[in-house]
């Protein structure tokens, strides 16, 4: 039974006492009131008492239709919590799914198209290997070509500091070229595909090559600097192109080890230029045209391999929707027909990037989620450059020969870096799926710092004892070494592992763009800053690699293993180093809610609204309560960015 209100047992209280008052006063008659005049007066206050009733009772009822309405809103609540409680065990049984299918494809192996496919694209990194070192080795032979051909020219002779000069001009150009094409490489990616694009990209390398191979008989060095500034446009190109090829037809398992093989092809290169610049073979007045002109052969090569290939899958399935050519690319490249997990989890990466698809470079520096990914990116690719090993690729045979070792001990010394990165980087092919990328780029630039310090140590001290030289070729192999160990490779592959199909192509242009514009400043004011510091030149290289250690050691995460969707969840939890486990379980939760898209119920759908705006309203009220109480925030509640419904199967996974 409902109780009357307080105010009006008071009321009622008054009335009764007044009206008591009142009929005493009658039967007294004290005061000689007149009978009607009383009457009146009660009758006034009896009409009072029934409206407070009437009042009383009209406030009885709403009560009950609170009451109601309570008792409905309670049925409600428990109907939704029965719905939570359906989600949960439906979400169970999808992250268990989505766990089979992700060991599943850790279960795929290497085939033989594959590797035939890795091989045929990594040829255009070999092409950037062969022109980063190719031009150290004939050093005196170009500058000797430049000396006379100006002296042929003009009839007097060029100083030998314009010489140098000209000489820099022809490395660092290279460097040049290699930002424009690294700048361009998103939008060739997106507009002709990772594969297209290297096709058309072949035509640059041999024109530079073949402009190289021409310039000692055209009797124009200017020739030479052209041509080095379209082989660097089309090495640029390469550098963005082959490594977002790689990371996207490589199965999750083996990701990390054919994404070294990116570095590998570089350093094979590197070797290759190296031993063929050698006096013995090609390393004379007459062969360095030849040993220029040798890159057309990378490039022709790749022209007859590479169209026997497919296109990206990824590429073909999320950019250009062509589901039946990516599965025809997977099949050929997984050889099996079973690639139904590969487009599963190639769905989950396109649904949870639908909001970054298409992206622009400056949408892409804007977007608060994707900032860190860049800044890692970009921080990766400049521990690459500025650790100073362009120094020891462009300018060893100079580093040594100021050691203190012959010219022909020198270049052989040279070689000896091309060998080791070689091995170097053979070694870590399976260690990068094993230790994992941050591990191996931390003991890389660690070694690196480390050695760096004895390669100063050894310039200061070299001309007080006589093997000192020694162990400046030492700690510089050793420097070598640890390159190959973490910074050779590494930044190549974890910039693309950083991003979705969506902002990617952005994300390595603007990366290989920071690349290349360090190659070029480390390339122009080496030998000014090697004048200028004399046997201090690596200490500037040894303060990076510190601050680069420092950065990698508390913003770079662990991508080993990982999806692009796990790895993409990472960063939309605002927090880079998250636990692989939140990480793996959020990015698994992320694939299952939105591999089931499709097959939600209408009443179940309707359900997870009600939840879902019942869950936003309560988190609402706690966090405008809690803005009140504590004084801060503006009491203002803003819902979440909205998330794709989870959808729930017409049958058990």
């Amino acid at each position: 039974m409902v109780s009357m209100p307080p105010s009006l047992q008071k009321q009622v209280s008054v009335m009764s006492m007044n009206l008591s008052a009142k009929l005493d006063e009658l039967q007294r008659g004290d005061r000689h009131l007149e009978t009607t005049v009383a009457l009146c007066e009660i009758r006034t206050q009896l009409q009072e008492l029934t409206k407070s009733v009437e009042s009383c009772q009209s406030e009885v009822s709403e009560v009950k239709r609170d009451m109601v309405a309570i008792k409905h809103e309670l049925d409600t609540v428990q109907q939704v919590k029965e719905e939570i409680e359906e989600l949960r065990e439906y979400v169970d049984r999808l992250e268990e799914h989505t766990h089979r299918r992700k060991l599943r494809l850790l279960e795929q192996g290497l085939t033989f198209f594959l590797t035939y496919a890795i091989l045929a694209a990594v040829l255009g990194m070999l092409q950037f290997g062969y022109n980063t070192g190719v031009i150290n080795a004939p050093q005196n032979n170009i500058e000797y070509f430049i000396k006379s051909t100006y002296r042929s020219r003009y009839g007097e002779e060029l100083p030998d500091e314009a010489v140098r000069g000209l000489y820099s001009i022809a490395v660092s150009i290279f460097a040049i070229g290699g930002m424009l094409g690294g700048f361009g490489g998103g939008m060739v990616a997106n507009k002709f595909g990772r594969k297209g694009g290297l096709l058309l990209n072949n035509v640059l390398g041999v024109t530079g090559a073949c402009l190289m191979w021409c310039t000692k008989a055209s009797n124009y060095y200017e020739i030479l600097l052209l041509g080095r500034f379209i082989i660097g446009v089309n090495c640029g190109l390469n550098t963005s192109l082959v490594p977002m090829y790689i990371s996207e037809i490589a199965p999750l398992n083996l990701r990390g080890g054919l994404g070294t093989v990116n570095q590998l092809a570089v350093t094979v290169g590197l070797l290759i230029s190296q031993v063929l610049g050698i006096e013995q073979i090609l390393g004379t007045n007459d062969g360095w045209p030849l040993l220029l002109g040798l890159a057309v052969c990378p490039a022709l090569l790749q022209l007859i391999l590479l169209p026997i290939c497919p296109e990206s899958p990824r590429y073909l399935l999320i950019t250009k929707q062509w589901e039946e050519e990516a599965r025809k690319a997977l099949r050929r490249l997984r050889a099996s027909n079973h690639v139904e997990e590969d487009i599963e989890e190639m769905r989950a990466e396109e649904r949870a990037q639908q909001t970054e698809s298409s992206i622009s470079m400056m949408e892409l520096i804007c977007s608060p989620t994707l900032r860190a990914p860049l800044i890692i990116g970009v921080v990766m690719q400049l521990s690459q450059q500025l650790s100073g090993i362009n120094a020891v690729f462009y300018y060893s045979t100079n580093l040594f020969s100021n050691s203190g070792l012959t010219e022909e001990s020198a270049k052989f010394a040279t070689i000896g870096i091309g060998s080791i990165m070689v091995c170097m980087t053979l070694v870590t092919i399976p260690l990068m799926d094993r230790t994992g990328r941050r591990t191996l780029h931390l003991y890389g630039l660690g070694g690196m710092f480390i050695f760096s310090i004895f390669i100063t140590i050894s310039f200061l001290i070299k001309e007080m004892i006589d093997w000192m030289s020694y162990l400046s070729v030492v700690s510089t192999l050793s420097f070598v070494v640890f390159f190959a160990v973490g910074p050779g490779s590494i930044p190549w592959m974890i910039t693309a592992e950083l991003f979705s199909q969506g902002p990617r192509p952005a994300a390595m242009s603007i990366a290989v763009l920071v690349n290349w514009m360090a190659n070029f400043l480390v390339g122009i004011g080496f030998p000014s800053m090697n004048d200028l510091l004399d046997n201090y030149t690596f200490l500037p290289f040894s303060f990076f690699l510190a601050i680069f250690w420092i950065f990698t050691y508390k913003k770079v995460p662990e991508t080993k293993n990982k999806t692009f969707e796990e790895i993409l969840a990472l960063f939309k939890h605002g927090n880079g180093r998250m636990s692989f486990r939140d990480s793996q379980l959020y990015g698994s939760m992320l694939n299952c809610v939105n591999a089931l898209e499709s097959h939600i119920p209408v009443n179940e759908q309707a359900g997870l609204v009600i939840a879902e705006e019942k869950i936003e309203r309560d988190s609402c009220e706690s966090g405008s309560e809690t803005s009140s109480r504590t004084g801060t925030g503006d009491g203002i509640c803003r819902p979440p960015p909205p998330l794709p419904p989870p959808r729930f199967p017409n049958s058990a996974v």
